[in-house]
Parts: C-alpha cells; structure tokens; sequence
C-alpha cells in the first residue's frame, strides 16, 4: 500500500540548488533510509514531506488520512510548560486520559474523580497504551516530569520530542537524526522498538548500526540523482561500489569516444552536411558526458604532527564532585603514547567532565593532574564552533593559521585544507550562517586540526556529520599518531577507532575495559547469561566479567590492567632510582642525608624487584 508519492519535487535557495527534481514513493511498511552529503537537503526533503517545508516546484501526494510525525534536528518546544505538559500537548487524547488517571491516584479520597477516570480509562482502551507510555518514558529517562523545558539541554528536549512522535502512533513517522543525544542503552532500546513495531519509517541517521539493523531500503541522494537500495547497509555498501566502478568503467568509454570525436570535429570542412550537423550535436553530449565529474574529494590527511614526548598526562587521586554528584574517586591513570580511549557511560555520569578536567578547563577537587611539556591538545567539544556575525569559511579558519605542516616537509594552506573536507574554493567565500549543520561541523574539525594537535579529544565528532565525512575522519583518525579519546553513542565509529574503553559506571566508578565497544556490548551479555544459568551459590563469581573472561592474550580483565599498571610503575620507580643515585653523584650531602636517601633508595630498588617478579609471570601467562 503505497502512503506518500514524490513527484519531481525541487528545492533552492536563492542560486544554491540543493536538489533537481526528484521522484520516490514510500510503501506501508517499509523503513527507509535517506543518505546524502552534507549541505545537499537531506532536512530539507524531511521537511517538504512532513509539510513543515514547500518544494519549489513538483508535489507530495499522501494517501487520504495518512498519519504522519515528524521528529526535526532542532525540536521547538514551549520553554515554559513542563516536561509532562510538553508530552500532553502532542494531541494525543489517550494520553490525556492517562494523565486524568494518574491524578486521580494521587487523590484517593476524592472517590468521584477517580471512578470518572477509572471508566474513561476502559473507554478509550488506554491501558495497554498507558503501558506503552510508562515504558516510553523510562527508556528515554523522562522521570522528571514536573521539570521546566526552558531549563533542559538540547538532548532532553530531543528525548521529549522523540517520546511524542512515538505517542502520537502514527502511520508514517519522519526522523531527522533520531540518535543524536541519546546515550547508548536509549539507542538500543529504540532500534529494538523500530524493529519490533510495525511501523512505516523514513529517516536521516549517520549511526550505521542502526541503519544495518533497522532499514530496509536505501535512498541515496548523488549527483543530484536518487539511486534505491532494497537492501540494509550492507547491502548497500555492496551495491553502491558496484555501481561506481561501471560509472567510471562507462566514464572511461564516454572519454574515448570524446576524443575520438574530438579528432573528426577538427578534421571537418567548413561546408557540412545534414549528416555532419547531426553528428555534431551528438558530439555537444558526449563532450558533457565525458567533462562530469564524481565530486567526492577524497580527503587524503597527511598532518606531520608536533612531536610527543615520554611523559603525556598523569592522574594522581583525582576527585571531583557536583554538590552530592560524584563524577571522580581518587581516580588514577597515566595515559601512553598511542592510547586510543574510547569513553562510554549513561548521560550524566560525567565523561564530559573527565575531558574537561584532563584539558584544565575546569581543576579537580582534590588530587592532581600533570600534563607533559610537549603535549598539544586538539579538543573537538559538542558546543561546536562560535562565529562572529558575518565571518566567511576562510575566514574562520585562517584564525587558526595559514597552513599546517604536511609529512616529507611540505605545507597545505587553509584553502587546500578546506578543499580536502569537501569545502570547493566557492564554498569557501560563503557566509558560515548557510552552513547546514553538518557542514557546520565539518569546519569546526578543520579548526581542530589545522593546530596540529598530538592529543586530539572528540567529544561527539560524530553527530551531524554524513556518512561519508564520517568514513573520511575514520581513515584520518586510523593513521593518527598520537594520543587519542573519543566519547561517542556511534557504536560503528568506536568499533573502528578505539582498542579499550572508560565504562562511566556512575557514582565515581570507571572501568577500563581491553577491547572496543563491540566486545564490551558481548562480555556484558556473556556475564548476564552466565548469571542467569548459574545456581544462586555461584552467581557472584560468575557476574565478575573482570576476573572469569580471559582476553585473546590468555590474561583475565583484571590481570591485563594490573599488567599494564605494573609497566607503568616499574617505569616511575626506575626513574625515582635513577634521580636519587644522580643526587649521590652530584649533591654534596651530609651523613644523615646520605643515610636517608640509601634507605630511600633500598625501599624504591626492592619495590622494582618485587613488581618485575609479578610483571614476569603475568608475561609468562600472556606468552603462553
């Protein structure tokens, strides 16, 4: 049954052309999956179908009393109601009815009331509805319901928003980024509800786990024209690739029978024939055909970063607390050269805080943190980029330099920089309040790097930002030399970025955890599957992940962090050694100074001994 029919629908923008005229229609039933480049009206399309937007020209055609929602980027929400009034004023007129009842509970004395609503709630059904809508909210941690709008961040309003479409059941739902602010359990849990639910779906994600699991049709906007996938992200990775290489296998064809032409229009006299007429207007085709171009820019980033030296950052009990919040307890970590940290954690257990603090953009209660001499941060924060009031792209990015240093001793200016992430030289002179959103972050990260950072802390890199800048900055990041953390709700992102993670666990808690996100995600379910097919005698060692799963390496959890810990604490010790013997060698000391180091020393070279014993075995485990 076929709901929407798109008939060569088109939108601009002043001499902007986002899309040429488009067709596509969408089925009962199907989940499909919008995928284009920044800049190149994704939203816009969005928006023309839920009818928040009007094409320039062409038509949408709904069948009659199609139900549709649309859940936008940037939802518009009364920042004086409640959450609760916010949920009620979607329209929907069991939720009304839910919300009467649940009043009614609160007030068991007045017995009127709550018999009216108690009959209202039969009436309509509601109950399995008023199920549906406890869930709703608990998923999408919507529990202060008495909490101002105006006060929330933009994640919280995208969750309110999220929680109405789904209420409001319609036939065809409409997402723009509907993961965006959402931690990594509301992600799973709403890609199991869009598989269970039957439920007809168009939408813009960058999550690639999501489109795999979910979709069941792609839409790709290339060119300016509209190619269809029946298929899920694989599927259409496979198909995609196939049918670039015939465009360039035909490209190749076209470019030879251009030259070929070529060499007859040069050779032709002045006085032509019908026939010769005929064949030059064929020829103006071919040379079209053959002068396309594929605009994909690939982003080759060959960044010659600022040397690292042995010492980075350290960690030394560091707390910090908002009021009875614990975000840090006495928490300890040296980070090593090549660490690539990948932070995951519920909303609220702090991970932002942690970069924050790392950065000294905010101090520690208590504790300290040491930063080494030669480290250069590059800190992508999810408040993105501040520009003035009338600023161009260049512009933007000469604030942050000229040119960066490229390997085997060359430079790259901002504009070639900006070209490489998809910025053309027309592009570049645009005033940055027509950037989309996308391409809003994708300067943003020029600016990042254009600092030649050797510490680079994304927070969120990857919200906005389209499929293909995303594969771009993956194939950055996998050759990039220095220290690296990510916090991301991508899943796809992480598993092909990072090599262990910081599980925030809340309440001060931190896990580091030997393996990407993927692993973590089966370690998880391993442990709860164990827990449950274990007698009640049992279970607590087998819910211990930490001690009872071993890693490739044959060493637990536990004995791999230990391992690692050991490396770095015989390193301190032997540099506390080799201090203390310079200072017999050059100090001059009186006896007692003498006697207090030796013993100093004594306690620091039997302390080595004792850690490279363990250090040996856990070697020995590992090896073996």
């Amino acid at each position: 049954m076929n709901l929407v029919s798109v008939e060569g629908i088109s939108k601009a923008y002043g001499e902007k052309v986002l899309f040429e005229p488009i067709s596509f229609g969408i089925n009962k039933d199907q989940k499909i999956a919008l995928i284009a480049k920044n800049g190149s009206g994704k939203t816009s399309i969005l928006k023309i179908l839920s009818g928040a937007d009007t094409p320039d020209q062409g038509a949408v055609n709904y069948r009659k009393d199609t139900r549709i929602s649309f859940l936008p980027q940037e939802p518009k929400l009364d920042p004086k109601l409640t959450v609760e009034q916010a949920i009620l004023q979607s329209g929907s007129k069991i939720l009304n009815v839910i919300a009467n009842y649940d009043r009614a509970l609160e007030n068991p004395d007045d017995q009127e009331a709550y018999q009216k609503a108690f009959e209202a709630m039969d009436q309509n059904d509601a109950w399995d509805f008023e199920n549906q809508y406890k869930q709703i909210l608990s998923k999408l941690k919507l529990d202060r319901l008495d909490a101002k709008v105006g006060a929330l961040s933009g994640g919280q309003k995208k969750r309110i928003a999220l929680c109405n479409v789904l209420l409001e059941q319609p036939e065809l739902l409409i997402l723009d980024e509907p993961t965006n602010h959402l931690d990594l359990e509301m992600i799973e849990w709403l890609e199991d509800y869009f598989k269970k639910e039957k439920i007809t779906l168009l939408m813009v994600t960058h999550d690639r786990y999501f489109l795999e699991r979910v979709c069941n049709e792609i839409i790709e906007l290339d060119e300016g024209k509209l190619y269809s996938y029946k298929g899920n992200y694989s599927y259409y990775l496979e198909k995609r690739d196939a049918r670039i290489a015939q465009e360039q296998v035909e490209a190749h064809k076209t470019k030879l029978h251009f030259k070929k032409e070529l060499d007859w229009m040069r050779r032709q006299p002045k006085a032509r024939t019908t026939k010769s007429k005929s064949r030059i207007e064929d020829f103006k085709i071919i040379k079209e055909k053959a002068q396309q171009r594929r605009n994909d820019h690939e982003v080759q980033l060959e960044i010659n970063m600022e040397r690292l030296g042995s010492k980075m950052i350290e960690m030394h009990k560091v707390s910090k607390s908002f009021e009875d919040k614990v975000i840090l307890d006495a928490y300890d970590y040296t980070f090593q050269r090549n660490d690539r940290i990948g932070i995951i954690g519920k909303n609220g257990t702090g991970k932002s805080t942690f970069l924050n603090l790392i950065t000294e953009v905010i101090a520690p209660d208590t504790g300290k943190i040491v930063l080494g001499e030669t480290v250069k941060f590059g800190y992508y924060t999810q408040k993105g980029i501040e520009v003035k009031e009338g600023q161009k792209v260049i512009e933007v990015i000469r604030e942050f330099g000229d040119f960066i240093p490229l390997k085997k001793g060359q430079k790259i200016s901002a504009q070639q920089l900006l070209e490489r992430f998809l910025f053309d030289r027309k592009k570049q002179y645009d005033f940055v309040e027509k950037l989309s959103g996308g391409e809003r972050k994708r300067l943003y990260l020029c600016t990042v790097l254009i600092q030649n950072p050797n510490f680079l802390i994304l927070d969120e890199p990857t919200n906005d930002l389209d499929i293909l800048t995303l594969n771009v900055l993956e194939s950055f990041l996998l050759d990039f030399p220095g220290c690296l953390i990510v916090v991301s709700h991508d899943r796809y992102f992480m598993d092909k970025i990072v090599d262990h993670l910081f599980v925030f666990q809340g309440k001060g808690v931190i896990d580091d955890f030997p393996g990407n996100y993927s692993d973590y995600r089966a370690y998880e379910e391993s442990a709860v599957q164990e827990t449950y097919n274990a007698s009640s005698d049992q279970k607590k060692q087998n819910n211990d992940w930490k001690t009872n799963i071993k890693s490739e390496n044959g060493l637990s959890f536990n004995e791999q962090k230990e391992y690692n810990k050991l490396e770095k604490e015989i390193k301190n010790l032997e540099n506390s050694r080799d201090s203390l013997q310079n200072r017999f060698a050059t100090a001059s000391l009186n006896p007692e100074e003498i006697k207090k180091l030796s013993i100093e020393l004594s306690e620091i070279s039997e302390q080595i001994d004792v850690k490279t014993e363990r250090w040996f075995a856990l070697s020995d485990i590992k090896d073996s």
